[in-house]
């Protein structure tokens, strides 16, 4: 077709589309999606061939479920330079509207054909008979598709199939709408200025000066004599030795506030810099290991003659100014890319130890102190700035994120602060390589690695595996260095996760692993975290050779507002302290450490008043015990609550509630209460239940914390709220299924569990664990209140005949107790119009004052036990963990989808 219909449509004068370009890669063809947003939205999906890309528009896009077929209509030849084109046609030219490169990477045919000139020969061949048959790497789109000529839909209809392969999934891959050039989407690309856009990068725009101009910022001015004064308050110290840099702490969304500064979050290797007039300079990374490869910033750094140490990050921008992290592993020389030290801290100089000095002095300190910039080595430069809007502009230019830092923090060596925040625009991870696969009939060294992360007892954790991202070159590089770590024994403690799939297990390996000794450290992107800690969607961002295996951990990202308001508060008490101790030497007051909540009660008064929520609350018997076997009275009950509230109320507010009271302790008489008529406090809300005899029930409604201390003063030790709410009382918010034992052990309430999850995972469901707090498990599903109780229960009533049939040796659905014979019950009815079970992070009246803990499903593994969870250390749990539950309340489940992946699976 050549490019002459591609020349004839456009006027160059206007466009920025390329004319022309040649491919530089000898070894592979290459493939490129264009997302397009013209007048109407579509992608183009683009093979080079025959020294140009031939080109098909697919309107509704690329998909991975074998089952779809797409249209695609052949349009005309582009050329090979179109490969990075993203940006704004003008309006009135051919094809106007907004452009982003979705997906690109290299391609072959399936059969295999060595050499790249013979595989093009093979795809012109398979062009004209009307049958492409392809396989593709790339960052998106992977494995095998096929594009088949139609007949009666066109003269240049075709349609676009994905085949079955590991690979093909049912996931939407068009949700996933970010360039893999610029990290931008079609909308933020859309608002880019038209001259800024040029062959697909900003051309001469610096990113930091970009930042600048998108944002209102202020730069704080501080004159030498400022800073000869800053030095002179420094103490003295020795050059310091063994530095670990300061860490900042990951939060889930951007933020505002005073005294805060912000940096652009660079994507590269963190490096301490030790500058000596005698010595000369090295690089340090964070695990203490020289950075003698990237020789153009050491040989740079000696040139400066001063005696300092400074903090930076390593790294190698592309065209645009942006960190390309995968290039530092493969950077050898100068020709690999452009190599820069962005420094954003110095810890000493001179003599002096500049580390107790406030950030905005140490900053003025070293914009002071740097000699001009050149080429490699840059200082980041800081914003004093509006927080969010600081963050919107980096996420439209595609950088990773960025840092806030409180403008009068100190340096503390190998410290994850909460006075350095930082919030990421991309998700990403480092992981511990566990393993790798390969599959049968590849030619790649191999075809995904197997991943894991430390928990908190340093134990490896498996988190899915990667498959995509790698070159052939960098997989053989990488083979390299996984030979001498090759191992028979599987690096993780539970390898049932990974190494015994049953018939419903997902087959998260594939082909057979091959485990590594777990030391070497990688990083990758992903989707998001699924309910049982797997990566989706991860692919590979590059190796990291500056981070210790052992030191890698699921971060989680902690709550803005929480973290911000506790840091803040924590530098306000700081400070009082300080100007108590000048005024009065002799008073010594401590700094608030958190904001959790304190005892609401004095345990040694029983009788105390108290104000919650403005309504004004009696408890009597306050030093009663209610666990006499472990010393925990009912003070100490109403104090849990009371810290415990906040997390709980979500899963209580606007519910009916069944009141379960205990007046005398455990071994004391109970009674349920479900009608308070005349009992409840006015301001209390209450719900009307009509029986169909007409009787009436008056049901206490969870409303705040009030209402649930109200419950607890009482003697209510479980709280137990309806599945649905008073507004809505027919549609559940969730289907429970209650795994209730007899005489089993905990660990066969665990194997019942997981299979639970399985039958559920393999019908894409989510699933939230709890244990009961008493001998069984809980297994929530989330509907959203779209379903009746009758609905809910009929799907319950799957599920746990498919668990029975796969454990019927000691499971049973029987509901009479005697005809169970001892076997554990599948509970199902309890979806069902006022039911209830204990709510989640609910004590229970058992010995051990256990309580009904959410929990992950990496946690439900052998050896659990309910006595991991009391009242003792719940608190200290759920101030790491969070709140493990909150998807329940999310969106629900689509019953009717869900019904036939069932029909489909099972049946």
């Amino acid at each position: 077709m050549g490019l002459k219909e591609y020349i004839k449509k456009r006027d160059f004068k206007k466009t920025s589309e390329p004319k022309a370009g040649a491919s530089k890669d000898n070894d592979h063809l290459i493939f490129v999606v264009q997302k397009h947003d013209a007048s109407r939205l579509h992608y183009d999906f683009r093979l080079e061939m025959d020294h140009v890309l031939k080109s098909w528009a697919v309107p509704r896009g690329p998909m991975l479920d074998p089952k779809v077929k797409h249209l695609a209509m052949m349009v005309e030849d582009h050329p090979f330079d179109y490969l990075n084109f993203e940006g704004i046609i003008p309006e009135g030219e051919y094809g106007g509207g907004t452009v982003i490169v979705w997906d690109e990477g290299t391609y072959e045919p399936i059969e295999p054909i060595k050499g790249k000139k013979a595989q093009e020969k093979a795809m012109l061949k398979q062009l004209a008979s009307g049958q492409l048959k392809i396989k593709l790497h790339g960052e998106k789109l992977n494995g095998e598709f096929a594009l088949v000529k139609t007949h009666g839909m066109g003269e240049n209809a075709w349609l676009m199939i994905k085949h079955k392969d590991e690979f093909a999934t049912g996931d939407d891959v068009t949700k996933q709408d970010k360039s893999v050039l610029s990290g931008k989407t079609i909308e933020t690309m859309a608002k880019t200025s038209e001259k800024v856009w040029q062959h697909g990068h900003e051309e001469g725009v610096a990113p930091e000066q970009e930042l600048a101009d998108k944002i209102e910022t202020t730069e704080p001015e501080t004159t030498k004599s400022d800073i000869v004064k800053i030095l002179k308050s420094a103490p003295k110290s020795k050059v310091p030795t063994n530095i670990k840099p300061m860490k900042a702490t990951l939060l889930d969304e951007p933020f505002d506030q005073p005294g805060w500064l912000f940096e652009v979050k660079w994507d590269g290797y963190r490096a301490i810099s030790v500058l000596d007039k005698k010595e000369g300079a090295s690089l340090i990374s964070r695990n203490n290991l020289p950075f003698e490869k990237y020789y153009p910033i050491n040989d740079a750094l000696k040139k400066w003659n001063m005696n300092a140490v400074l903090d930076g990050e390593l790294l190698v921008l592309n065209e645009k100014g942006i960190s390309n992290f995968g290039a530092m592993q493969n950077w050898r020389s100068e020709a690999d890319g452009n190599l820069v030290y962005y420094i954003f801290d110095i810890l000493w100089y001179e003599g002096k130890n500049l580390t107790g000095l406030p950030l905005k002095d140490r900053q003025a300190i070293l914009q002071s102190i740097l000699p001009t910039e050149n080429d490699h080595i840059r200082q980041s430069k800081v914003f004093d700035a509006n927080g969010i809007d600081f963050f919107a502009a980096a996420e439209r230019m595609g950088l990773e994120g960025i840092i806030a830092k409180k403008a009068d923090s100190v340096y503390t060596s190998d410290l994850r602060s909460k006075e350095w925040l930082k919030v990421k625009v991309q998700r990403r991870q480092e992981v511990v390589i566990a393993g790798f696969t390969k599959n049968e009939g590849t030619g790649k060294s191999f075809s995904a690695l197997i991943l894991g992360v430390h928990d908190k007892k340093s134990e490896l954790k498996f988190v899915g595996k990667v498959g995509t991202g790698f070159s052939d070159k960098l997989q053989k590089e990488m083979m390299g260095q996984f030979i001498p770590l090759i191992t028979e024994k599987s690096p993780f403690d539970f390898e049932v996760d990974v190494d015994k799939p049953t018939r419903f297990r997902p087959k998260r390996l594939g082909a057979k692993p091959t485990w590594l000794k777990p030391e070497l450290v990688c990083e990758v992107g992903f989707a998001e975290v699924t309910s049982d800690g797997v990566f989706r969607q991860a692919s590979f961002k590059g190796m990291r050779i500056d981070k210790n295996a052992k030191d890698v951990i699921l971060e989680k990202p902690a709550h803005t507002e929480e973290t911000v308001a506790e840091t803040d508060q924590e530098n306000e008490a700081q400070t009082k302290k300080s100007a108590s101790k000048t005024k009065k030497p002799e008073l010594k007051l401590d700094p608030v450490k958190n904001t959790e909540r304190k005892t609401l009660l004095n345990p040694t008064e029983d009788t105390q008043t108290k104000k919650i929520y403005g309504h004004e609350l009696k408890f009597n018997h306050v030093t009663k015990l209610y666990w006499p076997e472990d010393k925990v009275t009912k003070g100490d009950m109403l104090n849990y609550y009371y810290k415990v509230g906040e997390l709980m109320m979500p899963y209580l507010k606007d519910r009916p509630m069944s009141l379960n009271r205990f007046p005398g302790g455990i071994h004391g008489q109970s009674f349920y209460q479900k009608n308070v008529t005349d009992k409840a406090p006015d301001w209390a809300e209450t719900f009307d239940h009509v029986t169909d005899e007409g009787k009436v029930t008056k049901y206490l409604v969870g409303t705040d914390e009030a209402s649930l201390l109200w419950m607890n003063s009482l003697g209510c030790i479980e709280i137990n709220p309806w599945f649905s709410r008073a507004q809505t009382p027919d549609n559940p918010d969730y289907c429970v299924i209650d795994l209730d034992p007899d005489k089993h052990t905990y660990d066969q309430v665990v194997e019942a569990a997981r299979i639970t999850k399985e039958i559920l995972d393999a019908i894409d469901v989510p699933s939230y664990p709890k244990t009961s707090g008493s001998t069984g498990m809980h297994i929530y599903i989330p509907l959203g209140a779209k379903y009746t109780y009758q609905q809910s229960q009929l799907f319950a009533n799957i599920v746990v005949k498919l668990v029975h049939k796969q454990i019927p040796d000691y499971t049973s659905l029987e509901r009479s107790i005697a005809a169970r014979n001892g076997k554990m019950y599948l509970d199902f009815l309890q979806n069902r119009p006022g039911a209830t079970i204990a709510g989640p992070f609910s004590l229970r009246p058992k010995p051990g004052a256990t309580v009904s803990t959410p929990l992950s499903w990496d946690e439900v593994k052998p050896g659990l036990t309910i006595q991991h969870f009391n009242i003792r250390n719940a608190m200290d749990r759920f101030k790491e963990t969070g709140d493990l539950f909150k998807g329940v309340l999310g969106k629900g489940i689509d019953l009717e989808e869900t019904l036939k992946k069932v029909k489909s699976k099972f049946h």
